[in-house]
C-alpha cells in the first residue's frame, strides 16, 4: 500500500548516480565512536566519526540513528559525522516531556556545542525534518546546508491536508491506555509503519524490524514516541513563529520518494525557504534508507559536493 503522503503532491521522477555499494543499516564503519552526551536536560547517545566539514543527521520515527548507516559510512570519508539518537528513542535519555520540536532543536544546538562544532550541514528525515527545522530556523548562522527526507512540517503549507488521511491515525493515537495497548506489541505497532508506507514492504529486512522493535520496547520508548507526535500541535504553533521571522536562505534539498511524499517535499520547503532543490527518489515509499540506499546517499553526496566546489 502506499504512503498517504503520495495523495499530497505530484510525483515527479529524476535520475540518480547509483553507487556500486552502500553499507548495511546499523553497520557503521570503525571510524566512528559511540558517546553519550548530557546537553539541554537530557543525555544524548552519539555516534561521531570522521574529519573534515561537519554534518549532523537526524533519524525519524520508527528507526533510530542506525538508520544512517550507509550515508554516514559514505560522508566519514570526507566529513565529521555527528549521528545522535534523538530525544526519547534509541539509546538516548527518555525524559518525560521536552518533545516539541523547539526543544528538541536545542538538543542539537547543544550537542553541537558540547563536540565544539560550529557551522554544520543538516540532514534529517521524518521526524528529524521537525527536529532539524526547529534547529535550523533558530540557528541560520550555524547551517552551511540543509536536507529534508520525505516528512511535512507541521503547520507549514499543505499541513492540514495531510493530517486529514486515515492512514495518519497515529498522529492523534492518544489517551490514557494507549502505552498499556502496545506494550509487548510494539513490533505489530510498528510494522504498519514500515509495511504501509513502504512501496514494497520486503525492503525493510525482518533483521532491521526485530532490531528496531527491541529498541522500541525499552522502557519510556514508546511513551515518548507517542508524545513526539502529540507535540505536534504545539510544532505547528512554534514553526508559524519561525517563518515569521522570514525564510530560510541556505541551500535546501528536499527528497521525496516517488511513491510517498513526492514533490510534496519540495512544495512544503518552498513556502519556507528561497532556495530549494527538489529530488525525488525512484520506486521508493517512505523509507528512503532502507528501500533506495545507494539512490539516497548518491543524491546527498551530489548535493553536498555542489555546495563545497
Amino acid at each position: 500500500m502506499r504512503s498517504p503522503f503520495v495523495m499530497a503532491g505530484l510525483v515527479l521522477m529524476v535520475m540518480t548516480t547509483i553507487p556500486p555499494a552502500v553499507a548495511q543499516i546499523g553497520s557503521f564503519p570503525p571510524a566512528f565512536q559511540t558517546r553519550d552526551i548530557v546537553t539541554n536536560g537530557v543525555t544524548l547517545h552519539v555516534r561521531v566519526g570522521g574529519t573534515g566539514p561537519a554534518v549532523i543527521l537526524l533519524h525519524g520515527y520508527g528507526e533510530t540513528g542506525d538508520m544512517w548507516a550507509p550515508l554516514a559510512s559514505e560522508l566519514v570519508r570526507d566529513h565529521l559525522v555527528i549521528v545522535p539518537d534523538i530525544r526519547g528513542l534509541g539509546l538516548s535519555g527518555k525524559p518525560a516531556t521536552g518533545y516539541d520540536k523547539k526543544t528538541q532543536g536545542e538538543d542539537v544546538a547543544g550537542l553541537l556545542d558540547a563536540l565544539k562544532v560550529d557551522g554544520v550541514d543538516v540532514i534529517a528525515h521524518d521526524i528529524g525534518n521537525m527536529v532539524g527545522y526547529a534547529f535550523v530556523a533558530e540557528h541560520r548562522d550555524r547551517v552551511r546546508r540543509f536536507v529534508l527526507m520525505d516528512a511535512p512540517l507541521p503547520g507549514i503549507g499543505p499541513w492540514d491536508e495531510i493530517l486529514k488521511s486515515p492512514m495518519l491515525w497515529h498522529f492523534r493515537f492518544g489517551g490514557p491506555d494507549m502505552e498499556r495497548l502496545v506494550a509487548g506489541r510494539e513490533r505489530i505497532y510498528l510494522d504498519r509503519f514500515w509495511n504501509e508506507f513502504s512501496a514494497d514492504p520486503r525492503r525493510f529486512t525482518e533483521a532491521d524490524r526485530r532490531h528496531y522493535a527491541k529498541l522500541y520496547a525499552l522502557p519510556g520508548a514508546m511513551h515518548a514516541g507517542f508524545a513526539q507526535f502529540a507535540a505536534f500541535d504545539q510544532d505547528a504553533k512554534d514553526n508559524q513563529a519561525f517563518l515569521a521571522q522570514g525564510k530560510l536562505t541556505m541551500p535546501v534539498l528536499a527528497i521525496g520518494g516517488e511513491k510517498s511524499f513526492g514533490s510534496t517535499m519540495a512544495m512544503v520547503m518552498r513556502v519556507t525557504a528561497t532556495n530549494v532543490t527538489e529530488k525525488i527518489i525512484p520506486d521508493a515509499g517512505h523509507w528512503l534508507m532502507e528501500e533506495q540506499p545507494a539512490a539516497t546517499v548518491a543524491t546527498v553526496r551530489t548535493f553536498l559536493d555542489a555546495g563545497s566546489s
